[in-house]
């Protein structure tokens, strides 16, 4: 099975990502055996909450500093040392120094929800293929909805794919109001490309939370979360119906890996240059929070 490649927006060049856990993915997805457990353990989320257990016990701790090493992950940005955590999913969905993660442009400018490898498509009706040729969104289940999905069907989204050595927690991409989340219901199967790639449908069946963003300038923007293996919680940590600043906090992933997407009216946004070329190219682009998604479409 190959390997997951992406174009670094900050060193203009392809990389290959480092996966946790490759070898088991590629067992779990690329094997018959490996497909049976899938569907008895980690789809149930009976995996997921041994998982979440075990990453929340003081104990775990001890694993931080083998894991900051391995996977080279920038602490200087983080509000807490590497001694300082309590178990490592204190130290997964850390929070990060004021000013770490800049805005890019004004109000006029939406930015990306969380570090990540980004997609992005200008109309959601007319994506082609992801990951793969001959896959598409399904829409209404995704959105849990037929109305919302047609109010999105020709509006820009979004895909945020995030790998559990990102900073994971995710941020509003543009000012407004939010309301109150929905859950919708599922299992945690992983959002890797190693899965994504065989079945799409993990991203509409996987366990997620549906928030609308009220705005003047952009309309109606959704945001959805989907969960995945060893995520076995979406925390939201904003308030309902109170103004959101653009950048400011609205949540955060136990371990694991996970997905953000964002979805736009019609005519609302124009997707940055980099993503809609990589994305037709087949391929994610890396991009931290706050960096530049895209501009209000005049």
């Amino acid at each position: 099975m190959e390997g997951i490649r992406y174009y670094n927006r900050y060193t203009g060049r392809e990389e290959r990502e480092q996966v946790l856990g490759e070898k088991y993915l590629q067992w779990i997805y690329g094997t018959s055996t490996g497909r049976a457990a899938l569907h008895v353990l980690i789809k149930r989320g009976v995996f997921s909450a041994l998982l979440g257990w075990l990453k929340n016990r003081p104990s775990s701790a001890r694993s931080i500093p083998a894991f900051v090493k391995e996977y080279g992950i920038n602490m200087e940005d983080s509000l807490k040392g590497v001694g300082e955590f309590r178990h490592f999913n204190d130290f997964f969905y850390r929070r990060l120094k004021p000013g770490a993660r800049p805005l890019s442009g004004g109000e006029d400018t939406a930015v990306f929800p969380a570090d990540a490898r980004h997609m992005g498509w200008e109309r959601a009706d007319r994506i082609k293929g992801v990951f793969v040729k001959g896959q598409s969104f399904d829409l209404p289940s995704l959105l849990g909805s037929e109305a919302l999905a047609g109010r999105y069907a020709e509006g820009a989204v979004v895909l945020s794919r995030l790998c559990p050595t990102d900073y994971h927690r995710f941020h509003f991409p543009v000012s407004g109001v939010p309301g109150p989340w929905t859950r919708l219901g599922g299992p945690l199967a992983s959002v890797s490309p190693y899965c994504l790639r065989r079945r799409l449908a993990w991203l509409w069946t996987n366990k997620r939370n549906l928030t609308l963003v009220r705005s003047e300038l952009w309309g109606q923007v959704a945001m959805l979360e989907v969960g995945a293996t060893g995520v076995g919680l979406i925390e939201e940590t904003y308030v309902p119906d109170v103004p959101a600043a653009r950048g400011g906090e609205k949540g955060y992933f136990a371990f694991g890996g996970s997905t953000v997407m964002c979805f736009f009216e019609p005519g609302r946004i124009r997707l940055a240059p980099d993503l809609l070329e990589k994305t037709a190219e087949g391929m994610e682009l890396f991009a931290r929070q706050g960096d530049m998604m895209g501009v209000a479409a005049e």
